[in-house]
């Protein structure tokens, strides 16, 4: 073996490792380093008497004694608040405030919050008798350890999220309760991957890992809890809203990218390279989800179209806009059936909006009656009638044009025919569907005042060939 391929000693954390180092363009790992068992034997036997001579002292009893009373003290105060605090049934009540729902709320971790504060003046009280606190320090990071679990279990509905707390945040507060968690950050920084010009370590892996599921898991929460109460804010329009939580929402995605490229170690000077391949990606693959997002971001800016809107596109599929989206507009229909439309569609071709600026809209329908009937009369009847219905507009004085119309609409080969025209608050379609009921009610209208509906009359002659004679008897 060359001298270049022999594995050479690195000297971490006082030790020494063994770097296997492979020939050509193969990874480099380097190992923990080597752990030494009489080394280990003698240091925890030393580590052993110590804490077996300490358990024995004095102050070591006194400091279990003030942990002990700190308890009864911490468990006496945490069942005073939960008699006097409210019940989450009751604190859901329109008569409390927010802040007695807030401790209502927090009934299940009373005890462990109330053990962390009396452990921490504790440990003052300790250090200033004794001159020493170890014990109570001990006793407060196992509380701190509990608050956690117990907070957890209370306020964490999803698997994902307590199996996080259960195996990340919990081991890492307790190896930082017992002293172990810088001897652990050491070892994983020992253990490197090395591949050409990129050195990674252990820890870098796990702290990506950790911090990054973290901060998505913030960025998401906080996306949600933020587009609801801006959407739910009373001095905030419905309009305007949309556009506060969907900027609200890039700002929170823009804010958890950089701070995961700084857990990550990436200097924001790297972003130069990223931006240009960024660029080429636009130009080529991303340019539709590039051409949608800068849509969606015009739509809800000059407001075009809005969460309730009816749209009617070019293609005749029409639905009520039920979301709005960074990418497309989600259409419902009336038979249930949600049209997802890209947002390039609503800007680069025509569509109809119902019901952008006014809701009301008018209709019309026809029907035939007879020559011989009373058509002014027929039309107060009809006028009347239609009116009754409650989802048709009555009108006033103010605005006589929505009071429902009845009028002659053609002179028609069977009959005359009526226009009925009416307003209503919506599309008359789905569950507001008007047009039927209406044509039911004239139907009726007609039945009951005896006025006949015409049909097609037609009058058949045979006629017979000039050479043909007559039939004899």
């Amino acid at each position: 073996m060359d001298a270049a391929e022999r594995p050479e000693s690195v000297e971490t954390l006082g030790h020494t490792e063994s770097v296997a180092a492979a020939t050509g363009n193969d990874a480099v790992i380097t190992a923990a380093p080597a752990l030494d068992l009489t080394t280990l034997q003698k240091t925890a036997a030393s580590a052993l008497a110590q804490l077996a001579e300490w358990a024995q002292s004095p102050e070591f009893y006194m400091q279990c004694g003030i942990v002990g009373a700190a308890l009864f003290v911490a468990w006496l105060l945490a069942g005073v608040l939960r008699r006097r605090l409210p019940t989450p049934s009751q604190g859901e009540q329109p008569q409390s405030s927010r802040w007695v729902r807030l401790l209502g709320a927090l009934r299940p971790t009373l005890f462990p919050i109330a053990a962390v504060a009396i452990l921490g003046l504790a440990a003052a009280i300790s250090d200033a008798l004794l001159g020493q606190s170890a014990v109570v320090r001990v006793a407060q990071g196992l509380a701190i350890v509990a608050l956690i679990y117990v907070a957890s279990r209370s306020y964490l509905s999803r698997g994902v999220e307590r199996a996080y707390v259960k195996w990340i945040v919990i081991p890492v507060a307790a190896l930082y309760v017992v002293g172990w968690l810088p001897g652990v950050i050491g070892y994983l920084e020992s253990v490197t991957f090395v591949a050409g010009n990129i050195s990674l370590s252990l820890y870098a892996l796990a702290r990506v890992v950790v911090f990054g599921s973290l901060l998505f898991w913030m960025g998401r929460r906080s996306n949600t809890a933020g587009q609801r109460m801006i959407r739910e804010h009373p001095d905030i329009e419905r309009d305007a809203s949309e556009v506060f939580a969907k900027l609200f929402e890039i700002g929170i995605y823009i804010l958890t990218f950089f701070l995961l490229l700084q857990v990550m170690g990436i200097s924001l000077t790297a972003l130069a390279v990223f931006g240009g391949a960024l660029g080429v990606g636009l130009g080529f693959g991303l340019q539709a989800i590039a051409s949608n997002f800068v849509s969606g971001m015009i739509i809800l800016l000059d407001r075009s179209l809005k969460v309730g809107d009816h749209i009617e596109l070019e293609d005749g599929r029409a639905g009520s806009i039920r979301a709005l989206t960074m990418r497309s507009a989600i259409l419902q229909t009336f038979d249930g059936k949600d049209v997802v439309v890209p947002n390039e569609t609503f800007v680069t071709q025509s569509f109809t909006n119902w019901t952008h600026d006014d809701v009301r809209q008018r209709y019309g329908f026809e029907f035939q009656v007879a020559y011989d009937t009373d058509i002014e009369a027929l039309c107060d009847l009809v006028r009347d009638e239609v009116a009754t219905h409650p989802q048709v507009l009555a009108g006033s004085d103010a605005e006589p044009e929505l009071a429902p119309d009845a009028e002659i609409a053609d002179f028609a080969d069977s009959g005359i025919a009526i226009l009925v025209e009416f307003w209503m608050e919506g599309i008359d379609d789905g569950r507001n569907r008007v047009d039927a009921d209406l044509k039911m009610m004239v139907w009726k209208l007609l039945k009951q005042h005896g006025i006949q509906m015409p049909f097609p009359q037609r009058e058949v002659r045979v006629l017979r060939e000039p050479n043909e004679k007559a039939d004899k008897p």
